[in-house]
């Protein structure tokens, strides 16, 4: 009997451990995926923490959580109150820029900059997914801030400055400096020195520095010194982290930079850092925007930080992780039929709260047409969501409540107010319309329409690298039938400019009419294929 138990035991033993070893072998880039630049990341015992830029969205600055570094977790965002993030003077890739999360004395902060409004400023918590502070401003001009605390307890604000990358020691109460500005070093004379971060380890400062620009140049670099105001001496494996060379010309994962370092419970090291996604590899074009990917790093005693040994990153990653701790995954489908809108939902700039409702007619949002129009950088009723991936299908129904013909509600794909395609529903004589309007730049234009007798419709886009294919569901025909394919490179970065990404959207606008016309969204659905 126990040998028999010892057979089976054995041979379950086998079946397992090689997938747990495999489990803790591998990872797939980017770690957040879509629209999650600049990251910025902390650890507290065995939770690390994760916050990226987030520009003229609200609420503002994204929260993530972590047992593993390779699977995450939304948890809230920093700001949430208008009183804490005024966005209605935020143009287009305006408001937040480069965040810092970190974790000090029992306590969380979050430093950004409103380059919209305010300036540079901090936020603390107790708990990281909230409640958050008002902001505690502070008067530094530079961006890209970072907060370090030294051994003697006293606290500086490490900035980015226009020839490189300056220091200031400040009050933690009450965010008055206390020391003019130093420039302490201009990095290894790559364009655009950024997003600083300072670590001291050794016995040494280390400054790591995002540089080249956040294009197809971009880098990490790194240098030391023994004083934190230097001089810092250049990493000779400068650039650490690059796919600007032969290397990486090739790697569909480009850009990569703004990179901050964490060390594990095991001591190991890890570089988080930002990336985009080309549509295909030799391509320029990206639509994803900048998202955050990972990347195991060597730091010996004394020695350089080197990330993935050559700072040459894939989206497999073959290396050992720590034990992966994967969360649930979440639903694709927003059935409207709870009081608030999930993490993944954001608004274009503070939103008017009235506009919304998901209470009024149960299991549906209520969207009220606002006389902005997605062309505007202002306070349009619209929610949307991150394009994750290149191939996904997003679909939603809407009936429109409507008596002029100036109004409208749809589902847009939106990189910025000057490039867009919106997918609309609109009232057109006695009938209905169905359009598909291009918007890229100075161009506006109808690109198809189909009329239909009821305001009623269901609408889909079905994502592939290089194009988006319209279509709306045909009562008659009883099938989605399509409208027209447009090409995906005029929403990417390179062609509508910008640090943000696609959002999809749902919005409703009366095109600069008083109204009193509503959309009611009875789901939205978004479903990608699987990496």
């Amino acid at each position: 009997m126990i040998q028999k138990f010892s057979f089976y035991f054995i041979c379950a033993l086998l079946f397992v451990l090689p997938k747990a070893l495999i489990a803790q072998q591998g990872y797939k880039n980017p770690i957040l995926r879509g629209f999650n630049p600049d990251p910025s990341v902390c650890r507290v015992n065995d939770d690390f923490y994760l916050v990226t830029s987030s520009f003229e969205y609200f609420p503002g600055l994204p929260i993530y959580h972590s047992k593993d570094l390779v699977n995450w977790q939304q948890i809230g965002h920093c700001l949430t109150r208008e009183s804490q993030l005024p966005l209605h003077k935020a143009f287009s890739s305006g408001g937040l820029f480069a965040p810092s999360l970190r974790y000090h004395d029992g306590k969380f902060y979050v430093i950004c900059t409103n380059v919209s409004g305010g300036g540079n400023f901090y936020c603390t918590a107790d708990n990281p997914a909230g409640p958050w502070s008002d902001p505690i401003w502070v008067g530094i001009k530079s961006i890209d801030p970072d907060i370090f605390w030294d051994d003697d307890g006293k606290s500086y604000f490490v900035t980015q400055g226009n020839e490189g990358i300056r220091i200031t020691e400040i009050d933690i109460h009450t965010g008055k400096t206390l020391s003019p500005e130093r420039l302490v070093w201009g990095g290894t004379g790559g364009r655009f020195p950024e997003a600083p971060h300072v670590y001291k380890k050794d016995d040494y400062y280390y400054l790591l520095l995002g540089e080249g620009g956040t294009e197809y140049a971009h880098s990490a670099t790194i240098g030391r010194s023994k004083y934190l105001f230097g001089p810092y001496e250049s990493c000779p494996l400068n650039p650490i982290l690059s796919h600007s060379n032969r290397m990486g010309q090739g790697n569909q994962i480009q850009g990569v930079g703004h990179a901050d370092l964490i060390q594990a419970a095991d001591s190991s090291w890890w570089a988080v850092f930002l990336g985009f996604r080309v549509t295909q590899p030799y391509s320029y074009y990206h639509v994803l925007g900048r998202e955050t990917f990972l990347a195991p790093v060597d730091w010996p005693k004394n020695g350089w930080p080197q990330i993935n040994g050559n700072g040459i990153i894939n989206i497999d990653m073959q290396v050992p992780t720590l034990p992966l701790q994967p969360f649930e995954e979440q639903a694709n489908r927003t059935d409207f039929d709870t009081p608030k809108l999930g993490y993944e939902w954001q608004y274009l700039r503070n939103p008017v709260s009235s506009n919304y409702s998901l209470t009024e007619r149960k299991g549906f949002l209520r969207m009220s047409a606002s006389p902005f129009t997605l062309n505007e950088p202002a306070a349009v009723s619209f929610i949307g969501r991150r394009q994750t991936e290149h191939d996904f299908t997003a679909e939603t129904s809407l009936e429109i409540v409507s008596t002029k013909e100036e109004e409208e509600a749809g589902l847009t794909l939106i990189q910025n107010n000057t490039h867009h395609y919106d997918l609309l529903l609109k009232r057109k004589g006695k009938r209905f319309a169905i359009q598909l309007r291009v918007v890229v730049g100075s161009l506006s234009y109808l690109a198809a329409e189909e009329l239909i007798d009821e305001p009623k419709v269901r609408l889909q886009v079905v994502g592939k690298p290089l194009n988006y294919t319209f279509s709306y569901f045909n009562t008659k025909a009883g099938k989605f039938v399509e409208l027209k394919s447009l090409d995906t490179r005029y929403l990417s970065t390179e062609v509508a400019g910008g640090f943000t990404g696609v959002m999809i959207g749902l919005y409703a606008s009366s095109n600069g009419q008083k109204t009193s016309s509503k959309a009611y969204f009875d789901y939205f659905d978004y479903r990608v294929s699987k990496p």
